[in-house]
């Protein structure tokens, strides 16, 4: 039957008996009926309580069938929180893992995906192991690990496909086994309709369509967006209309782009069977717009889609409910019986039935002996003080107590017995102590890999010169660096607004393309969030990319796919997942508003889990970059714009020797006062010290050379205690990046304890700088800033040596 055919050429091509095609088809429609009834489910332990939040892939499971009949192993797939169906059919998570999620179990194996961080719908693969090495990706089906910011999931989706194209032409990349296999992996990504309308999904479709990559673009359009209609959020309230431009043609390339009602399982089947095998063979990019989609349980467990969807929408729903229309189907073409349906519906009901409860009460089982430890111990204390009975009594009653009820009622008893010693108040405290290392493991850990290739881990080589080393411009240190490591390892590419052909607008790169040919050293579009997307997707399937963003005030742009993404990466999949990307930038010093920005306090406020290096000048750039190299963790790096043309020695060894990150440098040794310093800001530090040594006055000067981390073996604290007086001189605005640099220095490290006057800071105004010489002098801090505020707090420490200047 033709039926059969369309079902089942996705899984083999060969002829299939009745019985073999009716298994298949029931099979999918098991899956699709459990994980509706794990979403009913999940949705009652939310608004009893037993949950927090909950969001569901209910409507949606026929269309996700069909999928997952096309994904296969070494495929990527990059989607959102309604992607349970595809999850449960592609083996990727079991109905008890959705549930332990939905819980947040932390402990270990019961939410593979996150470790209990994430809420549920939130799936991903294990690509590293503890010690960070990788695992064999061809051998798995690959999920990126889901994000809830709505698009946010297009710009890795990018660099997923992207690497397959690398894979595919970059010959030098076949000894990549456990990576790609002659790069015939698709990146399959899942969107809903509303969420098109987000500025990263038109980049992310124009990248793909210009790279010409294999990404299969699933639209799930139940045509609204939380309450808000289609009408509002799409022109002409059709994404597929939208994007009809896009369909290529004998002329031009661009997408394949097909349209199927997500309630018909058989054309469902065909279009993804056609749809994939044109985006993996010919590596065209795919677009699938699934209409006619229902959401039965509405948006989410925070409202009832009946508030805002008429009586006439709600009827048409229950009657296009995707799963109501395959049992249909089934029972029309005789594949099935109802009495055979009806018996399976039941099955399933009890299965996810006992799958969630199993989840639950392996959830409280994990908690119960600390709860039990601590009621006994604070009942014990009860003799003693009696006012502490009610804390243990309350405890002992509350039947589903989670780990934060536990702890509180011991902290509460450590400190209402503070004073009155006991034996027990003793074992309490050690237990609680005990505590911290596990607790940190649950819901701290892995904001870094901290695998065997951590950066601290790199060997440090320092740099080497002798009498023929020459002096050159700081822009050609890095580009002899960025040979020699294109060189050494083939896994390196580069990608950015004008860094091909012209080598970058100030020459990093000059040269390279040529030498190593355009796959590896890339022109992009202007298209900021997907040229970190590029990086992060790249990265994540064993490249070494290094994402270019221009002007450091560009990465705003990008600002949400490096926070919400590459950031959390580690830390949100507890370490089974890592994209070391290197975001190569240059700032600082720069004249005018839109090329002069210091955002630091930004960057250190949302992107903690990548490394931010601040190197001062090339030579150290140069040095922090083959770090890096041989690293596997992301950073951003910028480089001091007005450094490229200034005179270095190039060091012999300019393609090895490493900086390590989170060491400091003392620049210039000195007694009265220490200055904390970075970047460009530290050339009118030092040029400032001369004039102040002058007046009697030494100054100390260290550069942390990184932000993030910072400092590590506290050179700043250590000159405190010879100085006793601080200065922070930073470009970013008052209270911004130099507040992080006294809060590392005076609390971190404890350098107040040393100080005889009140610490200072030296920053830029609360604006960017107009343009023009004169607007960057009085704006951001100058040489004669830096020697007055520095002598104005010698005279507030002395002023008879030092008088007033005004």
């Amino acid at each position: 039957m033709q039926n059969e055919k369309l079902i089942t050429n996705s899984i083999d091509t060969s002829e299939l008996s009745f019985n073999d095609f009716k298994s298949i088809v029931i099979n999918d429609y098991k899956i699709a009926y459990e994980s509706r009834q794990a979403s009913i489910l999940g949705r009652r332990e939310v608004l009893t309580g037993k949950a927090k939040f909950g969001i569901f892939g209910d409507g949606k499971e026929v269309p996700q069938i069909a999928m997952a009949k096309a994904f296969k192993n070494g495929d990527w797939r990059s989607g959102y929180y309604r992607d349970q169906t595809f999850a449960f059919a592609a083996g990727i998570s079991t109905i008890k893992e959705f549930f332990a999620q939905l819980y947040a179990n932390p402990t270990e194996g019961a939410d593979p995906f996150s470790g209990g961080r994430q809420m549920n719908c939130h799936f991903a693969t294990k690509s590293v192991n503890e010690d960070g090495s990788w695992n064999d990706l061809t051998q798995i089906k690959n999920v990126s690990s889901d994000i809830s910011p709505t698009g946010g999931q297009m710009a890795r989706l990018v660099g997923l496909a992207y690497a397959s194209k690398l894979f595919r032409n970059n010959k030098e990349l076949d000894y990549l086994k456990h990576f790609s296999v002659h790069g015939n992996e698709v990146a399959f990504g899942t969107i809903g309709n509303a969420s098109t309308s987000e500025g990263v999904f038109f980049e992310a479709i124009n990248a793909a369509g210009v790279l010409q990559i294999p990404m299969a673009v699933s639209i799930w359009d139940d045509a609204y967006g939380i309450s808000v209609p289609a009408k509002y959020q799409t022109t002409k309230e059709d994404i597929s209309e939208v994007l009809k431009g896009f369909q290529r043609d004998e002329k031009n390339p661009g997408y394949e782009i097909y349209k199927v009602k997500g309630w018909d399982y058989p054309a469902l089947c065909e279009v993804y069977e056609k749809a994939i095998n044109i985006c993996r063979e010919e590596h065209v990019p795919v677009l699938i717009h699934v209409t006619e989609l229902t959401q039965p349980q509405g948006h989410s467990t925070s409202g009832s889609h009946e508030r805002y969807k008429s009586k006439d929408r709600l009827s048409w729903e229950n009657e296009h409910d995707c799963i109501a229309k395959m049992r249909e189907w089934m029972l029309e073409s005789a594949i099935v019986s109802d009495e055979e349906l009806a018996e399976l519906e039941k099955t399933a009901k009890i299965f996810v039935r006992n799958a969630q409860k199993e989840a639950w009460n392996e959830f409280l089982d994990s908690m119960k002996p600390e709860q039990k430890f601590v009621v006994d111990y604070i009942s014990a204390m009860v003799k003693s003080q009696p006012e502490l009975a009610k804390i243990s009594s309350q405890l002992a009653a509350t039947a589903d107590a989670q780990r934060r009820e536990i702890f509180v009622a011991a902290r509460k008893a450590i400190r209402l017995s503070a004073g009155k010693p006991s034996a027990e108040r003793e074992a309490l405290v050690n237990w609680y102590k005990s505590q911290d290392k596990l607790n940190y493991n649950r819901y701290n850990s892995k904001l870094h890999t901290n695998g065997s290739e951590s950066p601290d881990k790199i060997t440090i080589v320092d740099a080497v010169y002798d009498e023929l080393s020459k002096m050159v411009d700081g822009r050609e240190v890095l580009n002899a660096c960025f040979n020699e490591n294109f060189a050494r390892d083939p896994r390196l590419v580069a990608f950015g607004e004008d860094l091909g052909n012209i080598g970058d607008v100030n020459q990093g790169f000059a040269g390279l393309q040529t030498k190593y040919g355009e796959l590896r050293v890339t022109d992009t579009g202007i298209r900021e969030m997907t040229i970190m997307g590029q990086g992060i997707g790249l990265a994540m399937r064993g490249l070494k990319p290094i994402a270019e963003i221009q002007y450091l005030d560009y990465l705003i742009f990008a600002l949400n796919v490096l926070s919400d993404d590459l950031a959390s990466l580690s830390y949100r999949t507890k370490g089974i997942q890592k994209a070391p990307v290197i975001v190569r930038t240059r700032g600082h010093r720069l004249e005018g508003i839109w090329h002069s920005g210091s955002p630091i306090s930004m960057i250190l406020g949302s992107l903690r889990g990548l490394h931010l290096c601040v190197p001062r000048n090339m030579t150290q750039a140069a040095g922090m970059y083959n770090t890096l190299f041989r690293a596997d963790e992301p950073a951003v790096v910028i480089e001091c714009l007005n450094g490229y043309r200034l005179k270095e020695k190039l060091p012999n060894n300019v393609g090895e020797f490493t900086v390590p990150l989170g060491k400091a440098e003392v620049l210039e040794e000195g007694t009265d006062i220490t200055v904390v310093s970075y970047g460009s800001t530290l050339r009118i530090v030092q040029e400032a010290a001369e004039e102040l040594a002058a007046m009697g006055i030494s100054v100390e000067i260290i550069d942390p050379q990184t932000l993030l981390p910072f400092d590590k073996t506290n050179v700043c604290a250590a000159s405190l205690k010879k100085t006793n007086k601080l200065l922070v001189v930073d470009e970013d605005v008052p209270g911004g990046a130099s507040a992080y640099i006294l809060q590392q220095i005076l609390e971190g490290q404890k350098g107040y304890f040393h100080l005889d006057g009140q610490p200072q800071t030296l920053s830029a105004k609360a604006h960017r700088p107009p343009f023009g010489s004169d607007g960057d002098y009085f704006s951001k801090p100058s040489v004669d800033d830096v020697i007055e505020t520095v002598y104005q707090m010698m005279h507030d420490s002395n002023p008879a040596k030092y008088p007033a200047i005004f």
